[in-house]
């Protein structure tokens, strides 16, 4: 039984955890992969004559007994500027009532949140760090501390810009004080840990739950699509194939042996699933 529902955000326990998935939306996605085309058509069988298909946009919530975590709060507001200029920019793009009206349902308030997990500073995966106040940047969520990879923070050439979409997000979450780098592997609260996951980006980080012999799984954008669990050489342009081969070999083993439920955020909603292994080959479930 699923103690939350809705058409864009779906709850489930784990041993002591509360995981909630929220949909920030979807729109139309063509993967570059670097294998011939029937290959990946056969897997990715609903691709349109474009080699497009249908992604989704999600983000977590986790509540503990001692934390209220979010997880890759990516998106602004619905009908600001910027989700009307993201929409502009990404073909087909249907959006939800958003995270804060998911919150909302599930009665976590912007000032209860304790922590900011950013598995990696692409946009989609950290706007929602501020809102626009009266055309300037506030802190969401203002007593949260954010964590994110020091190398997406400290190596990212977006620094030197002022107006750049890095710097007026978590740029205004640092100097507000609440933002922490992380190094290799980090548990940030009881049974909450980010796992150093290097190949999207340098310093990308999966998320972990485990709590009373239960796991769960945020895996950002270590995976974008159920194929690359089957095809884990499968990357996208402009990533460091080998290392990303490394971090995704780590995670389907780590989530394999423990029998966790994974959510990667480009899956559709509400992306709940489970890798398997026969033999060395790893097989993706999606849950209902």
């Amino acid at each position: 039984m699923l103690p939350h529902a809705s058409s864009h955000f779906a709850s489930r326990r784990f041993g002591d955890a509360t995981v909630t998935v929220i949909s920030e939306g979807s729109c139309l996605w063509a993967p570059k992969y670097q294998v011939p085309e029937p290959d990946w058509r056969r897997c990715l069988h609903d691709a349109d004559a474009d080699g497009r298909i249908r992604i989704g946009f999600n983000l977590a919530h986790i509540a503990t007994p001692a934390a209220s975590i979010m997880i890759d709060p990516g998106f602004d507001d619905p009908h600001t500027p910027w989700a009307a200029a993201f929409s502009a920019r990404w073909p087909g793009y249907v959006p939800t009532p958003g995270t804060m009206a998911a919150l909302a349902a599930i009665g976590v308030r912007a000032g209860d949140v304790t922590h900011v997990l950013i598995t990696h500073t692409h946009d989609d995966h950290f706007v929602g760090v501020t809102c626009d106040d009266d055309g300037h940047h506030r802190v969401r969520f203002p007593q949260a501390r954010h964590f994110v990879g020091r190398a997406d923070w400290e190596q990212q050439p977006r620094r030197s810009d002022p107006q750049s979409e890095l710097m007026m997000r978590l740029g205004t979450v640092e100097r507000a004080g609440r933002l922490e780098v992380v190094d290799g592997d980090r548990e940030v609260t009881p049974g909450v840990s980010m796992l150093h996951s290097p190949g999207e980006t340098a310093g990308h980080s999966v998320v972990r739950v485990r709590s009373r012999g239960e796991s769960f799984c945020y895996v950002g954008d270590l995976f974008h699509h159920r194929c690359e669990i089957e095809h884990p050489g499968w990357v996208s342009p402009n990533r460091d194939p080998a290392v990303m081969r490394a971090s995704r070999d780590r995670l389907i083993a780590e989530a394999a042996g423990s029998g966790a439920i994974v959510v990667f955020a480009h899956e559709a909603f509400p992306a709940w699933g489970r890798i398997s292994l026969r033999g060395v080959e790893a097989q993706w479930e999606l849950l209902d």
